[in-house]
């Protein structure tokens, strides 16, 4: 089903692109279908984005080691704007187990392009690694960036955190999560932008999410809804309206128990999405068809601002 959804939307926009962009089209075509023999839907941006993506308005610094481990790298979009710039650590999806940032320069350019600096993170993967491996990634990250800042020429002054899937429970995690993560910058944290996100399920048998979790544990022991603390962090889900692999109770329930705690949140329905359309419609390339990165870009700019 999610096959079809992702063929749909390639399908959907073949006439669009064909005009706009020619040969370079024609070969974008080819590459798709060599590939779908051995697909991976969280591959879709490095396949029908990325070569698409503006190279303008940015610049690049690749596989920045942020730790001693092999996957603990990330890439930095350093936004050309000359403003002050707060920084956006993008976590991807992938049920815990697939996924890499080379996948998502369309994100890096998508939110540069509007003066914020973006990290777009690696981490460990299930089922080598398991919960709380991510989420001690996550924390490294943050505060090596917070150390180098001066080295890389970023603010770390204003930061959102964004996930995409389990990228996106991973940043809850990082801030509700029965073990306190130490963080020297946790209170420049403004904002949580959540996409599609899985915050409040039971893993046990999930084929999709089971190897990520130690079975023994009950997922009420791990799941963000459960440790929730009062913060001034602005929370923002948005989920797909056709999301067929997380449930929007995830994001209703996760937004009632942010709000009983005295927090802030906010829910946003992204129409004509499914579970990994929602973060191509991100893009340059697809956003124009979109309200996901307008809203995005909106609160994110309303949340700085006020912060």
């Amino acid at each position: 089903m999610l096959q079809s959804q992702t063929i749909m939307l390639f399908n959907n926009r073949l006439k669009f692109l064909k005009v706009r962009f020619g040969k370079q089209f024609e070969h974008l075509k080819s590459q798709f279908k060599s590939h779908y023999q051995d697909f991976r839907l969280y591959d879709l941006g490095s396949i029908t984005i990325n070569g698409l993506t503006p190279k303008k308005g940015y610049s690049i610094q690749h596989n920045i080691a942020y730790g001693l481990k092999a996957r603990q790298r990330l890439d930095l979009y350093i936004s050309n704007k000359k403003q002050q710039n707060a920084l956006i650590l993008f976590v991807h999806g992938g049920a815990w187990s697939h996924g890499d940032k080379s996948a998502y320069k369309f994100v890096g350019e998508a939110f540069s392009r509007f003066g914020y600096n973006v990290a777009v993170l690696n981490y460990h993967l299930a089922p080598e690694h398991k919960f709380p491996s991510y989420i001690d990634d996550l924390a490294v990250a943050l505060n090596y960036l917070e150390q180098q800042q001066a080295r890389f020429g970023i603010s770390m002054d204003k930061i959102a955190l964004m996930g995409h899937s389990a990228g996106a429970f991973n940043i809850a995690s990082l801030l509700y999560h029965p073990k306190h993560y130490q963080l020297a910058i946790k209170q420049n944290i403004k904002a949580l932008i959540g996409i599609a996100g899985p915050y409040h399920f039971d893993y046990k048998g999930d084929a999709l999410a089971e190897n990520a979790f130690d079975q023994s544990i009950p997922y009420q022991q791990v799941m963000p809804y459960y440790f929730v603390e009062k913060n001034e962090v602005k929370h923002y889900l948005c989920f797909a309206e056709n999301d067929q692999i997380v449930k929007a109770k995830n994001s209703f329930d996760f937004k009632q128990q942010l709000l009983e705690q005295g927090n802030h949140c906010e829910i946003y329905t992204i129409p004509k999405t499914g579970h990994i359309s929602i973060m191509g419609s991100v893009s340059s390339l697809f956003s124009r068809f979109y309200k996901t990165r307008p809203e995005i870009i909106k609160v994110l700019n309303e949340a700085m601002k006020n912060a």
